[in-house]
């Protein structure tokens, strides 16, 4: 069952994936894998192209270089050190030339590109987290000025507010907002005291 679905940039890392995709499909696989639900991710490594596109791509380069082998070939199709795993994970030889890589295995390259599979067995510590998750509900505090519903006179923002935004300056702007009403709730109470 599919739950999330992003276009944008990762990474592979030395303990796994990252990137803005991960740090915002972070919040639901840390939920999903707490749940003791098993977790996996489908990358397409060519999303701007659909299948028959990306099989006439492969065919177009496999026919222009042609007496090369096809693992020297990846280089035009994806980043070279993609190549040795998409050839080891296919069964398909990188010492062949194009010209003699057979339909079935230029299909299994072209699946590989466009449905890599990764399981996701767990994530970072909180030490090292960078996005965060939970805290404050929003129903326990006054919308306009932050202000707990329960206890006199004390407000919350930022990352301490169960809120979740998009990386890219979100989690920033939202903190900033929050910051900037808390602090005139604080300043509109204190006129009234």
């Amino acid at each position: 069952k599919k739950t999330a679905s992003m276009f944008g940039e990762f990474l592979f890392s030395h303990f796994g994936l990252s990137g803005p995709v991960i740090l915002t499909l972070s919040r639901e696989i840390v939920l999903s894998l707490r749940r003791q639900k098993s977790i996996s991710l489908e990358i397409d490594f060519k999303p701007a192209l659909d299948e028959q596109t990306l099989d006439k791509r492969l065919v177009r380069e496999f026919t222009t270089h042609g007496n090369k082998k096809v693992k020297n070939v990846f280089r035009f199709l994806m980043p070279e050190a993609l190549g040795p795993v998409c050839l080891s994970q296919t069964g398909v030889s990188g010492d062949i030339p194009c010209n003699r890589v057979r339909v079935e295995d230029r299909k299994k390259i072209l699946h590989w590109m466009k449905h890599f599979t990764v399981k996701i067995s767990g994530y970072r510590s909180l030490e090292e987290a960078i996005v965060t998750q939970g805290g404050v509900h929003l129903k326990e505090i006054e919308p306009a000025t932050l202000r707990s519903k329960h206890i006199p006179n004390l407000y919350f923002a930022g990352e301490v507010l169960d809120l979740a935004a998009d990386t890219g300056g979100y989690n920033l702007q939202a903190a900033f907002s929050t910051g900037w009403c808390a602090a005139e709730g604080i300043i509109q109470y204190l006129t009234q005291v």
